[in-house]
């Protein structure tokens, strides 16, 4: 697919989603088209699955009805293949066109926007997306199907007042989404995961300040999957405590040819079910993936596990318990200090250590305010640089681009077994980037000199610097990127008496202005 023809579905995909956006807010409408595109998604690997093993049998999966001799013998075969393969099953009827097709008169894209031939498909949807939920029940899938579509209620008064007005732009949405080719059948090309991913963007960038809850942009999830992923080109486990959508654990796969598992806990129920969805979309098998929904620090859901690969975008200076009963827990116990109540950043990156493998890398962002701060903080820092020496990179990145905050933020990257533990890398890349309306972007050439940077540990003039610990030390372990990386510009130097003299011209030449503007004045009879 051609950078052209996937510009084209994304706009055709943006399009159908606005067809809601006159009934609901952003969040809302958000749910109901990423759930009905994950449905088609079901429903065309459901169809393409069965056909294959059809083959011999010269059956197509949409021709088998009731009627038909051994139906039920060969929906039986095909739903425990599925169910072992997919982690869930379809009827031939319950498929995404079929019901489309039913809720569009005679099967023509102009009378989905024709009420009086649009039949009546709520509560046949409904059951459909319930049975998919059933069929897993009892099998390894069950998890990762529970209470999936939680978030599409077709009853409710805001997709319209009455059922007949629900139906009708429910009706609308499935056949517009029916007529877009999701080229499923071609396996080097993920169009519906990045069609996916495009959506969940466009939402966050309108969605103002609750866009960081589900979704990292793009560029951030980069420079964290490349820095993660360095030097290998297969993974065993990548890990994010705060995943949101998903996006920043699908983003690592994509650096390196392999990842064998993927972890995450998201606290946020809609947010956990995208996440669970992304993945399956992604073409991620639910065997290869365990999110959970949780509060990763109160209620951590992974603590028998170690990771390969850590990363995280968790909410900044967000508040939790501290509760003094988390100084026995293993993942806090040792530095002697738990993080304030107010600020948990520190709290996530105990918690990120502790999962971190020998071999691993975890990369964190945090707002510039974690480099500097005092009391608690202060003490976790040292111990971390001092005591276990994981600290090995500190990254400065813009201000204003992420969604809803306009603060600048950082990127801490940590080893537990450091290739230079004699230094910490420190990289300013705070004026890299790119002014977009309101928003600072990164282009590849920011992202890729911060990568270069950081791999090859480079020390760039006004850029980046490795700095000793025992300087770390001296500094009572303040982080603060401009007290080692100095990017000051020296101005001009300014001739003050050349400048007296050009205001002493300006001056003389003001007086003579005047004098003649009074010549003029006078002439016409008028006072200057």
């Amino acid at each position: 697919m051609s950078e052209e023809q996937k510009r084209v579905l994304e706009q055709q995909l943006w399009n159908i989603a606005n067809t809601l956006r006159g009934k609901m807010n952003a969040d809302e409408f958000r749910d109901y088209i990423l759930g009905f595109i994950f449905y088609k998604y079901l429903s065309e690997k459901m169809d393409l699955f069965a056909n294959e093993i059809l083959k011999q049998d010269n059956i197509r999966f949409r021709e088998i009805t009731p009627k038909m001799a051994k139906s039920a013998e060969y929906l039986e075969a095909i739903k425990d293949e599925a169910l072992e393969k997919l982690g869930y099953f379809l009827k031939p009827e319950e498929l995404f066109s079929e019901i489309a097709k039913r809720g569009n008169g005679d099967n023509s894209i102009e009378d989905a926007f024709d009420d009086t031939k649009t039949n009546f498909i709520l509560e046949d949807l409904q059951k459909i997306l319930t049975n998919i939920q059933l069929s897993t029940m009892g099998t390894a899938s069950e998890e990762d199907f529970d209470n999936l579509f939680e978030d599409m209620d077709l009853n409710s008064t805001k997709l319209g007042k009455t059922p007949e007005a629900r139906n009708s732009i429910i009706a609308k949405v499935l056949a517009h989404l029916d007529n877009i080719d999701f080229k499923l059948q071609s396996t080097e090309l993920d169009v519906l995961g990045d069609a996916y991913e495009y959506l969940i963007g466009q939402f966050a960038s309108g969605a103002g300040k609750k866009a960081g809850e589900f979704y990292t942009p793009q560029e951030v999830s980069k420079i964290l999957a490349k820095i993660v992923t360095t030097g290998k080109q297969k993974l065993k486990s990548v890990y994010d405590p705060t995943c949101g959508s998903g996006s920043l654990l699908l983003r690592v796969a994509k650096e390196v040819k392999e990842v064998n598992n993927f972890y995450g806990q998201e606290m946020n129920r809609t947010t956990y079910n995208l996440a669970r969805m992304n993945m399956i979309l992604h073409g991620v098998h639910y065997r290869k993936f365990d999110i959970k929904q949780e509060d990763t620090l109160e209620r951590p859901q992974h603590l028998d596990k170690q990771f390969e690969a850590i990363v995280a975008n968790p909410p900044f200076s967000a508040q939790w318990s501290a509760n003094p009963l988390f100084t026995t827990d293993d993942r806090f116990s040792q530095y002697g200090k738990l993080a304030p109540s107010s600020k948990a950043d520190y709290a996530f990156v105990q918690h990120m250590i502790y999962h971190l493998a020998e071999n691993g890398t975890m990369a964190i962002v945090l707002p510039h305010g974690a480099l500097f701060r005092g009391g608690a903080e202060q003490h976790i820092r040292r111990y971390l640089i001092e005591n276990k020496n994981f600290l090995d990179a500190v990254i400065g990145l813009p201000a204003n681009i992420f969604y809803g905050t306009s603060i600048p933020t950082c990127i801490l990257v940590f080893k537990k077994c450091r290739e230079n533990p004699d230094n910490i890398l420190f990289i300013d890349a705070s004026n890299d980037f790119e002014k977009i309306k309101t928003q600072n972007v990164l282009r590849d050439e920011h992202i890729n000199k911060i990568i270069d940077t950081f791999r090859n540990r480079t020390e760039l003039e006004k850029y980046s610097k490795a700095v000793s610990l025992e300087e770390i030390a001296q500094n009572d372990y303040n982080l603060n990127i401009p007290r080692y990386v100095d990017t000051f510009e020296e101005e001009a130097e300014i001739d003050i008496y050349a400048v007296m003299r050009e205001i002493k011209a300006l001056e003389t030449k003001r007086t003579e202005l005047d004098q003649q503007i009074d010549v003029y004045f006078k002439e016409l009879g008028l006072v200057f």
